[in-house]
């Protein structure tokens, strides 16, 4: 398996859901969990499951960004590829 075979794999999460599609997807179920979480309605139980889902969810959008970011080359003054690093 290459470097990055992981990024395609679904791994399922502790609580039972499963993983985001996309990281659009990821993005899109943190902000519904944020705007449940900052309703102030949830059980004590609930708000916990959802602050756990929530870190699945943002450690699943760094993964993806952390993989695309090492994929991401760009060329020097001399023509060779190197990685890019923001400036």
């Amino acid at each position: 398996m290459g470097a990055f075979a992981h990024i395609g794999m679904a791994r399922k999460p502790a609580n039972g859901d499963t993983q985001p599609t996309s990281y659009g997807d990821a993005v899109q179920q943190l902000e519904q969990l944020v705007t449940g979480l900052e309703s102030g309605q949830m059980p004590l139980e609930e708000l916990l499951t959802q602050y756990q889902r929530g870190t699945e969810l943002l450690r699943y959008c760094r993964d993806r960004l952390q993989a695309i970011e090492d994929q991401v080359k760009v060329l020097d003054d001399a023509g060779a590829l190197k990685p890019w690093a923001l400036e």
